[in-house]
């Protein structure tokens, strides 16, 4: 189990990652992530982390477990800038350390703002607080795959994509939920890895129930960045920094990680 102490700066255990424009302070009674104001075509990030430099293989955390964290953030849902969250996935993009890109596999609360659009849940808009699970790295996937030239097109029509989109939506586990808790109160969020399903709370009242787990070993990451991405079933797919127009930043005064 890991229950981290926040009357001194994360352990090192914890990889900081924290680039020009950003800070992490610690209080002696909680944990801020800051990115300050930001120029367009600047990337910042504040981050901590535990998979940089070692394998996927060697990533440390598998179902079951759990994850509590108390958060609160500077700004609302559609204010704060970029994207932010908590959670483990697989790095899929090899942003720390060298390894092949990968598919994702996440299971986790994210937070991205309007400037993203990643409509991956029918159900839910394309930004947002959520809390989900995705895994795409499934049988059913690289079964369908080859299909994806032909069926990227017809998601443009809309009768073929609510017809066809929930076959891809299953086939990668894909499972969103969105979070209605003000953003700027401290709440407590908590996720349920199991080993086929998991459940996310906030404030002990169910947010997303029976998503499907995302399978294998994945890594730890806690951010505030000011990124924006876009992924569609229809075709969109996009990365850029967005402008950070004043300070902003997540908080955070509890973080606990316990098996089972």
């Amino acid at each position: 189990m890991i229950a981290a102490d926040f009357s001194a700066p994360p352990d090192p255990e914890w990889n900081r990652y924290v680039l020009p424009g950003s800070g992490l302070i610690p209080s002696g009674k909680s944990w801020r992530f800051v990115v300050e104001q930001t120029p367009r075509h600047q990337y910042t990030d504040a981050q901590i982390d535990d998979y940089a430099g070692i394998p996927r293989k060697s990533f440390h955390w598998q179902a079951p477990l759990s994850l509590t964290v108390r958060a609160r953030f500077s700004h609302e849902v559609g204010a704060l800038q970029g994207t932010a969250g908590f959670g483990f996935w697989n790095d899929p993009f090899a942003m720390s350390g060298k390894r092949i890109p990968a598919l994702p596999r996440v299971v986790w609360f994210f937070y991205a703002s309007p400037d993203s659009n990643m409509k991956l849940d029918a159900q839910t808009p394309g930004h947002g607080w959520k809390a989900a699970t995705l895994d795409a790295i499934r049988p059913a996937f690289f079964a369908l795959a080859p299909l994806t030239p032909f069926a990227v097109p017809l998601m443009n029509i809309r009768p073929l994509y609510r017809a066809l989109w929930p076959l891809g939506q299953k086939a990668i586990a894909v499972r969103e939920a969105q979070i209605d808790a003000p953003m700027t109160d401290w709440h407590t969020y908590h996720l349920e890895w199991g080993l086929r399903r998991t459940r996310f709370t906030v404030d002990d009242q169910p947010v997303l129930e029976d998503a499907p787990s995302p399978r294998g070993r994945l890594g730890f990451v806690m951010w505030l960045d000011n990124q924006a991405m876009t992924i569609t079933p229809w075709g969109q797919i996009g990365w850029r920094t967005i402008p950070v127009t004043e300070p902003q930043w997540m908080e955070i005064d509890e973080l606990r990680i316990a098996p089972g």
